[in-house]
């Protein structure tokens, strides 16, 4: 009799795996509490972290006017009339710079857009904005835009069309996000979107306005990210021994990511203040330490494509050692680490072309300009790109092996356990799910 209670052990528990995502087998009491002094002592220094540097509120700050530091409000194209541009004084500056004025056939029909501001002190006024003909912005009738308000500028300059309102567009594919994510993840993706909330808001009610407030962008990184990770993860996969692995494996691999991107910046010289916005940034903050906030912009960059490698390999793990309990721990790598050879091959290729993408612009300029691949990659704005992505690469892949370990060496040393019956139950079972009784 006891054999085949010790068989029906393990039936049950593969019953509940199968009706949920990867329930795990108990670990002792032991693994919990070694787990445990990793992550309470880690947890808490977080917590610590959130509250010594919660920001205060950024400085107010004069608006320049330029850039996205504008007074903006929402406005409607509520008439198009066409014109001649030479009417209008609206003549063209060819590519070529050739600045002789063009031939009257030539200068072609311009939009005359009346809009009218829709929101603000000024509601209900209108002004006109000339379109060329070759502007890359075409305005229609209805359409709703976003203006710039300059209040210190002529009365009939003071308004101007910056870009067109996108709102319901974005809302609507965001709304089809949502609905895709619950339709297929059910609870775990309701849970997966509240995790994602959870992230915008330790983005954007912590980490930019305690850089703006002028704590190191490094440090409030570190936390923000080892905040967002806590959270999400614990959420989304539940507060189980498997999911303290991944975020062990997490953390270790952030952490060589911030060493490594602390010395590749340093040596390389990287400012972080490459564009427009980098310096309209230190311009008007220029206690930020911009290399620190390139820094900072890696680490957050390389969190999410981590978590994804880290508890997909501890999931691995945990599968394979239920399907075969006789693994140790080098069976257990061994096997692991090649399901995460196919993952690092996969992540890394996504992680270069999607960078590589983000600077298709900027490539097809210096593809233009003829210059070396040598060049291309000294420029400082192509260097950024290239260390951010070798450094997440980096901390991607040693992700895998330090993610396996700590998985196998965590449920092969849990065999004394509470989950020892997954590895009791092996040699009771034959062939092809029939049973074989020991003798009495």
């Amino acid at each position: 009799m006891t054999s085949l209670h010790i068989d029906h052990e393990p039936q049950g528990h593969q019953h509940g795996h199968s009706h949920s995502h990867g329930p795990a087998a108990p670990v002792s009491k032991h693994l919990r509490k070694v787990i445990a002094a990793v992550l309470i002592p880690f947890a808490t220094a977080v917590l610590v972290g959130l509250v010594a540097l919660w920001p205060g509120g950024a400085s107010a700050h004069e608006r320049t006017g330029v850039g996205f530091d504008r007074q903006t409000q929402q406005g409607k194209v509520v008439n198009i009339d066409m014109v001649d541009c030479k009417d209008v004084n609206a003549v063209q500056t060819p590519m070529s710079g050739d600045t002789t004025p063009p031939s009257g056939n030539e200068r072609g029909l311009c939009k005359k857009a009346t809009v009218e501001v829709t929101a603000g002190h000024d509601k209900g006024r209108t002004f006109v904005e000339i379109v060329q003909p070759d502007s890359p912005r075409q305005l229609r009738q209805g359409q709703g835009v976003v203006v710039a308000y300059a209040p210190d500028a002529p009365r009939d300059l003071q308004y101007s069309v910056t870009d067109v309102n996108r709102k319901f567009p974005m809302a609507l594919l965001a709304g089809i996000f949502a609905l895709v994510v619950v339709a297929v993840g059910r609870m775990r993706g309701v849970m997966a979107l509240v995790a994602l909330a959870v992230s915008f808001a330790v983005l954007t009610l912590f980490i930019l306005p305690a850089i703006l407030q002028g704590s190191n962008p490094l440090l409030v990184a570190v936390v923000g990210a080892s905040a967002i990770m806590l959270i999400a993860l614990y959420m989304c996969h539940g507060l189980t021994a498997r999911t303290s692995v991944a975020v062990i494996g997490t953390l270790i691999s952030l952490l060589l990511i911030g060493l490594l991107g602390s010395l590749f910046i340093g040596w390389a010289s990287l400012t972080g203040n490459t564009d427009d916005n980098t310096g309209l940034i230190h311009g008007l903050y220029p206690h930020i330490d911009m290399s620190g906030l390139l820094l900072a912009g890696v680490i957050i960059g390389s969190l999410g494509v981590l978590d994804d490698v880290t508890v997909t390999q501890t999931s691995a793990v945990w599968e394979l050692h239920q399907a075969n309990p006789t693994l140790g721990v080098r069976g257990l790598y061994r096997a692991g680490i090649r399901i995460g050879r196919d993952h690092i091959a996969s992540v890394v290729n996504t992680l270069v072309l999607a960078y590589a993408g983000a600077a298709l612009p900027l490539l097809l300029l210096f593809s233009i300009a003829q210059s070396s691949v040598g060049t291309v990659a000294n420029s400082e704005l192509v260097a950024e790109e290239i260390v951010r992505t070798l450094v997440g690469s980096i901390g991607l892949v040693a992700s895998v092996p330090v993610t396996t370990v700590l998985a196998a060496l965590v449920v092969s040393a849990d065999r004394t356990g509470l989950g020892a019956e997954a590895g009791a139950s092996a040699p009771v079972r034959a062939g092809k799910g029939r049973r074989r009784r020991t003798k009495p």
